[in-house]
C-alpha cells in the first residue's frame, strides 16, 4: 500500500499535538489545507528552495484564527518533483521549515499540526496523491490517534478505511485552488472551499468558521 511522506517523523510515528490555544476540547474538526496556492503562492515549475517561497499574506492570521476555533491544521500537498527525481525529502523538510517559521511568525498560534506530502508522479494512480482522497484519510487517522492518546498500530486505506473510519468532525473542510483538491475533498466528505491561487487561504477564513456554510458546491 502506498503511504504519504510525513513532515518530521516516520508516517506512523505518535504525533505530539499542542493545545489548542482556545483551551477547549477537539471537536474532531480538521481544516485540510493544500500548499502551493494556499498558504503560499505556486509556481509552475515548483517551489524548488526557500528562496521561491513566498507566503501568502495573511496565511498565518488565518491558520491561527482556524487553531483558536478549535479546528486542527493539516497540509496535504502533491509533491511529484520527489517522485520526479528533481530533489529528495530533505529538500522538501527544508522548505516546510522554512513555511512554518514564517506562518508562526506572523501568529503566534498559526501552528501547522501535521503535514503529509504525496512524493508519487501524476501517471502513477497512487491513492496517496490528490485527486484521491488517501492522505486526507491518513491524516485523519493520525490526528484522531494522538487526540484519543491511542497508538497508530495500522494506517488504512480505501475499502478497508470505509469499514473503521474515524468519525469526521461535521466542520471539517479542506482549502485547495486546483480541481484535484476538490475532486479528494468530495471523495473524503467534507466542505469544500476554491480559492483563487493568488488570495489562498486568508479568502475564506470567515466562511470556514461560519457552521451554516456548507461550502461550495461541485
Amino acid at each position: 500500500m502506498d503511504l504519504p511522506g510525513r513532515h518530521g517523523a516516520e508516517i506512523n510515528a505518535s504525533l505530539e499535538l499542542s493545545p489548542l490555544p482556545s483551551g477547549t476540547g477537539w471537536d474532531g474538526s480538521i481544516a485540510y489545507l493544500d500548499r502551493d496556492g494556499v498558504l503560499n503562492l505556486g509556481k509552475s515549475d515548483y517551489i524548488n528552495t526557500i528562496s521561491e517561497l513566498t507566503v501568502i499574506e495573511g496565511a498565518g492570521s488565518a491558520v491561527g484564527e482556524l487553531r483558536r476555533a478549535g479546528f486542527r491544521i493539516c497540509v496535504v500537498t502533491n509533491q511529484s518533483p520527489i517522485g520526479r527525481g528533481l530533489w529528495d525529502e530533505l529538500q522538501l523538510s527544508i522548505i516546510h521549515e522554512e513555511l512554518k517559521m514564517r506562518l508562526l511568525a506572523e501568529d503566534g498560534d498559526a501552528e501547522l499540526d501535521l503535514i503529509l506530502y504525496s512524493p508519487f508522479v501524476p501517471w502513477s494512480n497512487s491513492y496517496i496523491r490528490k485527486p484521491q482522497p488517501g492522505m486526507l484519510e491518513i491524516g485523519r487517522q493520525i490526528i484522531s490517534s494522538s487526540e484519543n492518546g491511542s497508538t497508530i498500530s495500522k494506517l488504512i486505506t480505501a475499502g478497508e478505511y470505509a469499514n473503521d473510519r474515524p468519525a469526521e468532525g461535521s466542520r471539517s473542510c479542506i482549502v485547495g485552488d486546483r480541481p484535484a483538491d476538490i475532486s479528494a475533498g468530495l471523495a473524503h466528505g467534507v466542505r469544500i472551499f476554491h480559492v483563487d491561487d493568488r488570495e489562498g487561504l486568508p479568502s475564506v477564513t470567515g466562511r470556514i468558521l461560519d457552521a451554516t456554510d456548507g461550502g461550495d458546491k461541485f
